[in-house]
């Protein structure tokens, strides 16, 4: 078994999550599905893992869909990476699953390829109007595997980035008319804003979380690597063939080098919180980061008593002719169930509409809609600052397709390892791109797990 996938399989790759350990909660979701006592609370059962900010919109959008359709809505939230791929799995598994659930698209694949999902085709949703046209062409490239879709993209939450609006007004950064950066792409032109701005704070040109989140240090990797050889990747055939472009590798770690430990126009080493109090306090004028942060920003205090003057734009092209920009979407999708009745499985395709129909609620958050109606909109056009990073979901660059790659993946937990210890100079970039090329290659040579 390498790229070929089966309901057994995928029950075996749940990140170390125990059937016993998912049974001891009586009353579960999952329990339910497995021992196939799921009763029909709702009209519509649906998982989803968003806490915060974005659990509170959703809530709202799930209420406002259940108004409009008369339909009662069940609305579950479980724990975020493995352990909820690996319920979804085992409950779709069951026959006993949610009417509809959120995937990311990184984690899609899989999931498709091991027969957990229901096809586009047969959900009814194309008549209710959600077809292909009115999506994100990456978004939905990506929600196709093997020339089906498997699910219905919800938004694409890029890597962009931040900027002090002020801090960029006083190194010169901005345009003639104030409302935006200068031109700042290419490896030369880049490098000139960061030391730019780094003049003005006497700290920093850019601050990112690169000490202790992996995913976030991955994230920046490919927005540059990406550029190089955007429809390349670094691995291919579901994740059993390592694909690494060394020079292009070498050249994204040399590049990454000169920002943190080079010319030091970041810091080689700092935590989120770090990352966020330099942003917040004046010391770094730009900020790497994923859209999803917005709200820890908006409305910030600056230490002169100013409210922050934020925005936020896609990254230039760097080092390659094309701007590129890491990027994942949630989506919905629609388990497969025998024994759903056709009536169910109408009321989860309105769900589904209703909640697209909410995407200006969601685009609050920061997530770029992925429904172009929204997108179009007057209301959205006037949103800001995602107005204004909304070109990145066109030059969105996903996760490659493997069995142990996707979001909160020990994939990224690996790579972002790597990448770590080259932002703080503790390798050269050929030294990296070895580590890298072996890291894969492990990753690679591993059969998908078989219970």
């Amino acid at each position: 078994m390498r790229g070929d996938f089966t309901r057994r399989n995928f029950l075996a790759m749940g990140g170390g999550l125990s059937l016993a350990g998912l049974l001891s909660a009586c009353g579960s979701p999952v329990v339910t599905s497995l021992t196939g006592g799921q009763p029909a609370t709702a009209d519509v059962i649906f998982w989803h893992l968003f806490g915060g900010g974005d659990g509170e919109n959703m809530g709202t959008m799930v209420d406002t869909v259940q108004k409009a359709t008369g339909h009662s809505v069940e609305s579950t939230l479980l724990s975020w990476g493995n352990p909820y791929y690996t319920k979804l799995a085992l409950a779709a598994s069951s026959q006993r699953p949610p009417d509809v659930a959120i995937s990311h698209l990184s984690r899609l694949s899989t999931l498709a390829q091991a027969g957990l999902l229901t096809p586009y085709e047969e959900t009814g949703l194309a008549e209710l109007g959600v077809t292909q046209d009115k999506f994100s062409a990456p978004a939905w490239q990506k929600a196709t595997i093997d020339g089906s879709t498997y699910a219905i993209p919800l938004d694409t939450h890029p890597f962009v980035l931040y900027y002090n609006v002020d801090l960029a007004g006083k190194a010169g950064l901005l345009n003639d008319a104030g409302d935006g950066l200068t031109d700042i792409s290419g490896e030369e032109r880049f490098l000139e804003a960061l030391t730019e701005m780094k003049k003005v704070t006497g700290k920093y040109g850019v601050t990112m979380a690169n000490t202790a989140d992996p995913s976030t240090a991955w994230r920046w990797f490919m927005t540059v690597y990406g550029g190089l050889v955007k429809d390349q990747g670094i691995v291919s055939d579901s994740g059993t063939k390592v694909t690494v472009d060394d020079e292009a590798m070498q050249e994204t770690f040399a590049f990454l080098q000169k920002i943190t430990v080079g010319q030091k126009l970041a810091p080689p080493n700092a935590t989120g919180a770090v990352a966020t109090q330099q942003f917040s306090g004046g010391e770094a004028g730009f900020l790497f980061d994923g859209v999803w942060q917005i709200t820890v920003y908006s409305g910030v205090k600056m230490p002169d008593g100013s409210t922050l003057n934020l925005n936020m734009v896609p990254f230039p092209a760097l080092l390659g002719d094309e701007a590129c920009a890491y990027a994942d979407s949630h989506s919905l999708v629609i388990p497969r169930a025998s024994g759903r009745s056709a009536e169910r499985a109408g009321y989860a395709a309105q769900f589904i509409q209703g909640l697209l129909g909410q995407s200006a609620l969601w685009a609050q958050g920061g997530h770029i809609p992925a429904w172009l109606p929204t997108v179009e909109s007057a209301a959205f056009k006037e949103l800001s600052p995602q107005k204004n990073y909304v070109d990145a979901a066109a030059n969105a660059v996903y996760d490659p397709d493997g069995w142990y790659t996707g979001a909160g993946s020990d994939f990224q937990n690996t790579v972002g390892a790597i990448i770590i210890s080259a932002l703080a100079g503790q390798m050269t970039p050929k030294s990296a791109t070895s580590q890298m090329k072996s890291a894969l290659k492990k990753l690679a040579d591993t059969n998908a797990p078989v219970s």
